[in-house]
């Protein structure tokens, strides 16, 4: 019996994971809904392999029965989070997602007790989207406990996945959010730019985004008011503030579907991903006008998705877990992403 299952494990990212899971010995059942390439991914790797919809939800029961936990990698997950979650819920199966929405980060927080009374954890953000942000958070909180502010900001260099961009192009023309006094604000797209310092030399102009630490920085540190920026070009942050004017009809069904249809399949080759790296970079303030700085350089995205996804679930298959609704940070401590190859930290 296999202790855990990857669902979307024929994604980009689902793949990914699963090779890095099968590199560290462990023998996950890998689950979706297309036959031929789930068979023969489970074949390629001398896997176990259940094929499902999570609109059946008696064989989705039946393929979590038995598992300690899932890694739910098929995305967009504000449409895919609530039928695996509640099925986990009713099988009492640890659930983990990659997801960086912050509509399926609240809504997982709100099922705290939900999760607490099936004596399981929920973490969704495992991946790149939330762990070593979260981290940087969890960080600058425990050097400033007084702080009322946090600043975040990330630099990724390497492209998206096909997953990713029909997630953003879902999204596109929704704004922006912020939190602010602890509550969750929508604010336009590309709302404030700044000029980010990652170190080395490394500046650059970073525009405000509804990134998912908008939620789970809140739930990990209680700072009150949030802000995440990523580095974009002026090109692109002029592209988002017209969106500001153009987002009903960017939402519009047939805008929609032209823009899915132009998102390229797959995502960067190990090449580009063993040459790619993320710089993040994070400020703590508080109301005395104390500041301080922290930065961390990943591997590329998704490579650090894939560890830090496997890092979990190697945690929680050895029952070190919380029950209820957690953050990697809260959950695990700032230090979690110093266990990934690859991670460097700098306080400044």
């Amino acid at each position: 019996m296999s202790d855990f299952l990857i669902y979307g494990a024929n994604g980009y990212t689902g793949e990914l994971i699963t090779r890095v899971a099968v590199e560290r010995g462990l023998k996950p059942i890998l689950g979706g809904r297309n036959e031929a390439a789930i068979k023969a991914l489970a074949e390629q790797h001398g896997l176990e392999y259940r094929v499902f919809s999570l609109d059946e939800s008696g064989k989705l029961d039946a393929a979590l029965s038995g598992v300690a936990t899932v890694i739910h990698c098929a995305g967009p997950f504000s449409l895919t989070a609530r039928q695996m979650g509640e099925a986990c819920f009713r099988t009492k199966t640890h659930y983990t997602d990659i997801t960086g929405e912050i509509a399926v980060f609240e809504a997982c927080a709100a099922a705290d007790q939900k999760a607490k009374d099936a004596g399981i954890m929920i973490m969704p953000g495992v991946g790149f989207d939330v762990v070593p942000s979260d981290c940087l958070a969890m960080r600058l909180k425990d050097r400033l406990p007084s702080a009322t502010h946090l600043t975040l900001g990330w630099y990724g260099l390497g492209r998206m996945s096909h997953g990713t961009q029909a997630t953003m192009t879902m999204n596109v023309g929704k704004g922006g959010a912020v939190r602010r006094d602890g509550k969750i604000m929508p604010v336009p797209a590309a709302w404030r730019t700044r000029e980010i310092d990652f170190g080395d030399g490394v500046v650059k102009t970073g525009v405000t985004i509804p990134w998912g630490d908008v939620s789970t920085a809140y739930h990990s540190t209680g700072i009150p008011d949030i802000e995440v920026y990523t580095v974009a070009p002026a090109s692109a942050i002029k592209a988002m503030k017209m969106s500001r004017y153009l987002g009903w009809l960017l939402a519009t069904g047939p805008v929609q579907k032209y823009l899915h249809s132009k998102i390229k399949p797959g995502g960067p080759s190990d090449a580009e991903r063993a040459k790619g790296k993320t710089l993040l970079w994070g400020e703590a303030t508080d109301d005395a006008g104390n500041r301080i700085e922290c930065r961390i350089q990943c591997p590329e995205g998704y490579t650090t998705t894939a560890l830090a996804a496997i890092n979990i679930t190697e945690k929680i298959l050895g029952d070190s877990f919380t029950a209820g609704f957690q953050t990697p940070a809260k959950a695990y401590g700032a230090d979690l992403i110093l266990e990934l190859t690859g991670v460097e930290r700098q306080d400044g």
